[in-house]
């Protein structure tokens, strides 16, 4: 019995050496994520790549310390740096006019994957208000038809939560903010085109009355 005991404590031993060294480094992979999406919001695309350069980094180094211990492999504080790390990819990429990339050019797990991407089409959404905000619609269709395809990706994913990592609660997060963004994007367009035609409506009386 002592045998089998000793040989357990030393499997923990390696697992738990292996979490404390990529915890943190996770952590702070996420935290780079974080500020690489600030960034585009701000319409700092060139810092935000920054960022997701030092990201990129630490999410290769957990999963170096990882590797040395292959139960943590689906360890849910790594996969969360791989879904901020997808998540803040996506929002750069089609902000920036370009198409998502891969699962494989990023390098992370596919449920990860697809819970960031879903998680993107929030992001996309507060980047279309603000847009709204101050009165620049030109980018809003356009993002919005993106997150329409993140959704009709996601919602084909017809699979148990435990493979999918909860992908069934971000898939109707996302069907959500999708129907809300098109109505207010909807409701934008209306209203301007509306102020457009009270502004040539009073131009005309004017050049009448002149």
């Amino acid at each position: 019995m002592e045998q089998i005991s000793d040989s357990i404590r030393e499997n923990f031993k390696t697992r738990d050496a292996a979490r404390e060294k990529s915890l943190p480094v996770s952590r702070e992979a996420i935290r780079y994520c974080s500020l690489a999406i600030r960034a585009v919001h701000r319409q700092e695309l060139a810092q935000a790549r920054e960022m997701l350069v030092s990201a990129k980094a630490l999410i290769k180094e957990a999963g170096q310390a990882i590797d040395a211990c292959g139960e943590l492999s689906n360890t849910a504080f790594f996969l969360d740096a791989q879904k901020e790390y997808a998540e803040a990819n996506t929002v750069l990429a089609l902000v920036d006019g370009k198409d998502m990339p891969s699962p494989q050019e990023l390098e992370v797990d596919n449920a990860a994957y697809l819970n960031g991407i879903g998680e993107a089409a929030g992001e996309l959404r507060r980047y279309i208000l603000d847009g709204l905000r101050k009165g620049e619609d030109t980018r809003g269709e356009e993002l919005l038809q993106a997150m329409d395809d993140i959704y009709e990706v996601l919602v084909t994913m017809d699979f148990p939560d435990a493979i999918t990592g909860g992908l069934r609660r971000t898939t109707d997060m996302v069907r959500g903010v999708l129907e809300r963004t098109r109505s207010d994007l909807t409701l934008y367009i209306q209203q301007k085109g509306l102020e457009q035609k009270l502004e040539d409506f009073q131009s005309k009386l004017t050049r009448k009355g002149e």
